[in-house]
């Protein structure tokens, strides 16, 4: 719902915009110039429906001219949901409309994400027996080499007794011996030529087993090793991931093999294109978002790659939905829980419809409901003929018949009554002032004397019959046990205020009575979901009116009920 301050504001950019315009129109010709089709009805405000005379002036509430009405003109006021303009006022407001069509819904999804390796071709190499590493042929991370290229020598006394044994054999013992050298880390090339290895040799040779760069080295020439100790880890860069993260609301436009152009401020002058291949299932319970991957190509260019790895990168994905309902994204005006969007009707109206709003494209806004193909929706002007529309309806809204007093007001009270009702009165005007303040600690020290102060009050009203209203709310809202929120607290308050004001006003013109003021507020429901719009609360001393239910947000509201 909207608050106060808005309606407020809305109200005010639409009274300075018609104004402006009819001071930019001639002066409206007289009544009795107006002939055929233009003929003059009435002189209409155009900012309070309501206000009509049959002559030129000025309006009684905001003091804004007149608005000439003429024949085949619908004058404002229609309905709270039908805005009606005259032709002046809609150029002066600058009102716009588009049709309602079918069309694909065209989106463009800015992401950030991190360019990475392509896990899947990530290799580490360890140590398949124990030994000594003799010589590092590839001692730097970064270096790229190809698959079967040496990487280290390594003397290792249970390897080379293996390799003696394969030469010396031969028939099945020797095939049982290469499966051996096959499970002591020896390629298939390595066993083979094993035949012309010098006898002298102490060492194997550690081969690259695939193509890529070498990422991690964690071995030294002179070390021993043991088996299973992690000697390089090799990355294939010839393609790379882009991954990203998409909020929940982005899924649904995204699926396998749509296409990403991706930026990096690396290589600014460039873009690559790659597709996604992959939407991650399980969604961040934190974030609320899940992870896509890109694949992309990264050939060597100039005997380098152009892609590093772990470059910060921007990606743009092209979405784009089947054809549906859509109108241009400004027609539609969220009122909170609500959509609304404002249909042109015949002669200069404009009907207010609440609609379902679906997925948003750049440009146009999805709508399932609410409207049909064809219908022209106000595109600009909509926020001030929405002003209007609210306006309307709260001058249509007849005020709520005030009840009689349950009771004949008292003439007189005695002492006993005065004192209760004196304690009574000061702790009530203590606990509003905390409110009004958004002071929850003073609220709550106030308030630990409301019990006591309710109970004494009302056990003194109890035995006079003249009381006004009963007494039997107010004593069941005098329990305040350590609120802990500002908003619980008003919502206790309430109530107590209520019942108390219901009780206490019959009693002011009675002798004695302390004096106090007594306020109300019209739009208390804005402040406090779920209670009426009315509402009313106790000061003394003649201070400045302070609302305790809005609180420092809107101080002023409210206006002095007097006896």
């Amino acid at each position: 719902m909207k608050s106060f301050p808005v309606l407020f504001l809305t109200a005010m950019l639409a009274a300075a915009a018609t104004w402006f315009g009819m001071r930019q129109l001639p002066p409206p010709p007289p009544p009795a110039a107006a002939t055929g089709e233009h003929k003059l009805r009435f002189y209409q405000c155009s900012m309070h429906p309501q206000v009509t005379s049959d002559k030129p002036g000025r309006c009684t509430i905001c003091g804004m001219e007149l608005t000439p009405i003429y024949a085949g003109e619908s004058a404002g006021g229609a309905g709270g949901d039908v805005v009606a303009l005259t032709q002046s006022q809609i150029q002066v407001l600058h009102v716009q409309t588009a049709e309602a069509m079918v069309r694909p819904l065209v989106r463009t999804l800015q992401v950030a994400g991190t360019i990475a390796e392509n896990a899947s071709r990530h290799r580490v190499l360890a140590a398949y027996v124990d030994g000594r590493i003799d010589t590092l042929h590839v001692n730097f991370s970064g270096e790229e080499i190809v698959a079967g290229q040496a990487l280290a020598e390594l003397y290792s006394p249970g390897l080379l007794q293996a390799e003696r044994e394969y030469r010396q054999l031969g028939g099945e013992l020797r095939k049982n011996t290469a499966l051996r050298l096959r499970q002591m880390g020896l390629a298939p090339a390595q066993i083979d030529a094993l035949d012309n290895k010098s006898a002298d040799s102490l060492t194997s040779q550690i081969l690259a087993p695939v193509s890529g760069t070498v990422v991690a080295q964690a071995v030294y020439a002179g070390q021993y090793v043991t088996t299973g100790e992690r000697l390089f880890e090799i990355a294939d860069f010839s393609t790379m991931w882009f991954m990203f993260r998409a909020y929940e609301q982005d899924l649904p436009w995204l699926k396998a093999g749509l296409v990403v152009r991706i930026t990096t401020p690396a290589l600014p002058d460039k873009s690559f294109t790659g597709s996604i291949t992959f939407i991650d299932p399980n969604l961040d319970a934190a974030t609320r978002t899940a992870s896509v991957r890109v694949e992309l190509p990264n050939p060597p260019v100039n005997g380098k790659r152009e892609l590093l790895n772990r470059l910060y990168a921007d990606g743009r994905v092209e979405l784009d939905a089947p054809p549906v309902l859509t109108v241009p994204r400004s027609a539609v005006i969220e009122t909170g829980p609500e959509a609304v969007v404002y249909v042109e009707q015949a002669s200069g109206a404009y009907e207010r419809r609440v609609v379902t709003t679906g997925r948003r494209g750049d440009t146009y806004q999805e709508i399932p409901s609410g409207i049909k193909a064809g219908e022209r929706v106000v595109t600009n002007g909509n926020l001030l003929i929405d002003g209007q529309a609210e306006m309307n309806r709260a001058f249509m809204t007849p005020a709520a018949p005030t009840p009689p007093p349950a009771h004949p007001p008292v003439t007189a009270l005695n002492d006993e009554h005065k004192s209760a009702i004196a304690g009574f009165v000061k702790v009530a005007d203590a606990m509003a002032a905390a409110l009004a303040t958004d002071d929850l600690s003073g609220f709550n020290k106030a308030a630990q004397a409301a019990m006591d102060a309710t109970g004494s009050m009302v056990r003194q009203l109890r035995t006079n019959i003249n009381s006004g209203a009963t007494p039997d709310a107010l004593d069941e809202a005098k329990h305040f046990h350590g609120i802990d929120d500002l908003k619980a607290a008003r919502l206790a308050f309430h109530k107590f205020s209520v019942a108390a004001t219901a009780v206490l006003e019959p009693l002011r013109k009675a002798g004695g009575m302390p004096e106090f003021q007594v306020y109300e507020c019209p739009m208390v429901d804005q402040a406090i979901p779920g209670v009426p719009k009315q509402a009313r609360w106790i000061q003394t001393g003649g201070r400045e009116l302070k609302n305790p239910f809005f609180g420092t947000e809107m101080p002023d509201c409210g206006e002095e009920i007097k006896p």
